[in-house]
């Protein structure tokens, strides 16, 4: 194999394959990187570099510009490799195999690495069938909105993840580790319109795909029939990934119908005040939020430890009511909305309350993005 590539695509290009390897592989094969010289698809084959990984869970795939000089393929470990490129020089770099080793060199820069047996490797999975497209920048912010609510305890599988409910032309998001739950509605073009299922994808590999994919392509989604698969592309990359065997709990009998109260607030104001008067609590503390015609009181902390406050001005809209929330869940909410103005949504301070992005020329109703959390009970 010798072939030579720019230094920023190969960087990007392994970076982002390496990301998806487990830091402790079962066997050590799992932990490379495939690099196949002249394995593109076309006329350009030989002029492209393939880099690829998997781990039986996820598989990340990218194709990168290449004068590929002899075709062939070699497996190095992936996060020395991403560690490598990314420290290498302005230069094209050249890569060159010479039986059990693979030497890269870059300007004055050499490194000589050891290869793993390729014939290890396990086949990549083929992309399944196409089910959809949405634009880029809408599937990296809804991912990102919801994605925040997912749990990280993996001895809780059906809450690590992100429920993906396809209806029509409708894609419905939605993720909760039971102290909140975030729900994402948008638009986008399936490639059947009759088509109407659900699944469960792990939040974190949604989240990472939906930030690498976006470019000017649309993201494309794909679904195996049979296998509990999901596949994603755009950008030149592909990645799919296992979907969770688990039972997602039914998270819209969750969603409040009525409330007694609302507010809304400036967001920025809002997130800088909580960040202050939480510096006086503990992470397992609660910010207390009292509502009162035209403004809000944020205290938190006590005599013990000390205590702040601040006030701030608010639409209030109903009865007044005093309501506790974990700092961080708050501010995690809060900036999940991504807008200037939350809309906040009350019925009884030991209910959950709702929080809905408003932007100009729309009422709080009709967003498409909805915020739950689950309130601190209150002393007393």
């Amino acid at each position: 194999m010798k072939f030579r590539v720019e230094r920023d695509a190969l960087a990007d290009g392994v970076a982002w394959v390496a990301r998806s390897l487990p830091a402790r592989p079962p066997v050590p094969v799992l932990g490379g990187v495939l690099l196949e010289a002249g394995a593109g698809a076309g006329a350009d084959a030989d002029q492209s570099l393939t880099v690829s990984g998997f781990d039986y869970e996820v598989s990340s795939r990218v194709e990168v510009e290449a004068t590929v000089h002899e075709a062939s393929r070699v497996l190095v470990s992936g996060r020395l490799l991403a560690d490598i490129t990314k420290s290498l020089p302005p230069h094209p770099v050249d890569v060159v195999v010479d039986g059990p080793r693979a030497m890269i060199t870059c300007g004055s820069a050499r490194f000589t690495l050891p290869t793993m047996p390729v014939e290890d490797y396990p086949r990549l999975p083929e992309m399944p069938r196409l089910a959809g497209s949405v634009r880029p920048d809408v599937f990296a912010d809804a991912v990102s909105q919801v994605a925040v609510a997912a749990g990280r305890d993996d001895t809780l599988p059906m809450l690590t993840g992100i429920r993906l409910e396809i209806a029509g032309k409708k894609l419905t998001m939605a993720a909760t580790d039971r102290f909140r739950l975030a729900v994402r509605e948008l638009a986008w073009e399936p490639s059947d319109e009759e088509i109407n299922t659900a699944v469960l994808v792990p939040a974190r590999t949604l989240a990472e795909a939906a930030k690498t994919l976006a470019g000017k392509e649309a993201v494309q989604l794909a679904l195996a029939d049979r296998d509990g698969m999901l596949g994603l592309a755009g950008n030149g990359r592909r990645a799919t990934t296992r979907l969770l065997d688990a039972e997602f709990p039914p998270y819209r009998r969750l969603l409040p119908t009525e409330h007694t109260s609302t507010a809304v607030l400036e967001v920025a104001p809002l997130v800088e005040a909580i960040k202050r008067v939480s510096l006086v609590a503990d992470r397992a503390a609660q910010v207390r939020m009292k509502f009162e015609e035209g403004s809000l009181l944020l205290t938190a902390g006590g005599d013990d430890e000390g205590s702040a406050e601040e006030q701030l001005p608010a639409e209030l809209d109903g009865e007044p009511l005093t309501i506790a929330f974990n700092p961080s869940y708050l501010l995690d909410g809060l900036n999940s909305l991504h807008t200037e103005r939350a809309h906040l949504a009350f019925t009884t301070p030991n209910r959950p309350a709702l929080a809905r992005p408003v932007t100009d020329g729309e009422s709080s109703s009709q967003v498409e993005y909805q915020h739950l959390l689950m309130p601190v009970r209150l002393p007393g």
